[in-house]
């Protein structure tokens, strides 16, 4: 069964104009090296190493990593993608000086022209804490990698970290959070855990790597 416009209007309803400006304390700054037990500072290594120059970040959260990353070249091609207008706003704000495409859309259905607006192809895509906010499990959810893999150019990548409860270690605070999260919609992971985000990928990709650290699952692929 898909996922009902209320379940998806949850997974994205915490970005607000009144949370926003709060976002990389109480996530990247608190939950993520307390919580999480993956450092803010390993995500951003992990994102310069897959970054492009021409980038397209789906569920941009604040935009704090397309604000810090080290891209190749001076004056990338960079996109943002997201359903929710206040956090594409705000990452749009952030990242001015790059000038970026913005587009507002629902990645769970086909990015298709004219749907998407996108002039042509991407080298890089990312995801970065998009999936466990999506409704639905693993197996569900992973139709997001059907709809970006037309936008990806010959050699692209896609790349991103999500939030995992199977086959990771989690303290008794990232149960509890995980707990909350999920009885609000805010997260939807209950049942994501790494063999099924790994099968979805490669039943997708012809090369996929995945690195555990804490609570989160740090995946490449390319096709």
């Amino acid at each position: 069964m898909p996922p009902t416009a209320e379940e998806i209007a949850a997974g994205q309803a915490f970005y607000t104009d009144s949370t926003l400006p709060n976002y990389d304390l109480r996530v990247l700054t608190l939950s993520n090296p307390l919580i999480w037990r993956c450092p803010t500072s390993r995500l951003l290594r992990f994102f310069d190493t897959h970054v492009s120059a021409n980038h397209l970040d789906i569920g941009v959260g604040s935009g704090y990593f397309l604000d810090h990353c080290i891209f190749p070249s001076p004056q990338p091609r960079i996109a943002l993608m997201d359903l929710n207008p206040m956090s594409l706003a705000y990452a749009a704000r952030r990242i001015v000086r790059y000038r970026p495409e913005t587009f507002l859309g629902n990645v769970l259905e086909p990015l298709d022209p004219p749907t998407a607006g996108f002039d042509s192809g991407f080298d890089s895509i990312s995801l970065n804490y998009l999936l466990h906010c999506l409704p639905g499990d693993m197996t569900a959810k992973a139709i997001v990698f059907d709809h970006i893999k037309p936008w990806m150019n010959a050699g692209g990548v896609c790349f991103g970290s999500t939030l995992l409860q199977g086959g990771v270690t989690r303290n008794w605070a990232a149960k509890l959070l995980m707990a909350h999260y999920n009885r609000h919609g805010v997260f939807s992971n209950r049942h994501d855990d790494v063999e099924t985000l790994e099968a979805a990928l490669r039943a997708r990709f012809s090369s996929v790597e995945i690195e555990i650290v804490g609570c989160a699952a740090l995946f490449c692929a390319r096709l």
